[in-house]
């Protein structure tokens, strides 16, 4: 055998080693793989049933989305009455106020001018009072003076 036979022997040791160290793992590799397919197959299944109470949730969830927003709308609606009756409400109360402050501007006038004419004769009647009673002492006074003088001189 020549030296080319020889390296071709060689060749083709190592690649039958090679393949049968790689058959191992390529083995596991395939019961792995059909594991993986029985559980997703399995999975599958299982979901079927699930995905369908799904949709039936979905379409439930979807229904009551509708009714919901009917009754927004119904809300939005009274609310829009709300803000009407909310707005003639306030015109009224500042119409109120605007007539409050009338009525109260021509109360009030005839009613200073009296507590001013009030206060005036009061003031009045206190100082005519205390012009008597001033003019009351001093006239005792005026006597007292007048008796001790007559009867210093009679002394």
């Amino acid at each position: 055998m020549d030296g080319g036979q020889i390296a071709a022997l060689i060749a083709a040791g190592a690649f039958v080693m090679l393949v049968l160290l790689l058959a191992v793992p390529i083995l596991r590799l395939r019961h792995t793989v059909d594991a993986a397919t029985r559980a997703i197959n399995d999975l599958n299944d299982r979901s079927e049933p699930l995905l369908g109470q799904v949709t039936e949730s979905v379409v439930n969830v979807n229904t009551a989305l509708t009714q919901v927003h009917t009754t927004l709308d119904g809300v939005n609606l009274q609310l829009a009455k709300v803000d009407t009756v909310t707005g003639h409400a306030a015109h009224v109360s500042a119409n109120v106020a605007n007539l409050a402050t009338i009525v109260t501007a021509a109360a009030t006038n005839p009613l200073v001018k009296v507590a001013a004419f009030t206060y005036g004769v009061r003031k009045a009647a206190v100082a005519r009072r205390n012009a008597e009673t001033e003019r009351e002492v001093r006239d005792e006074l005026k006597q007292r003076r007048k008796a001790g003088r007559r009867g210093r001189a009679a002394r």
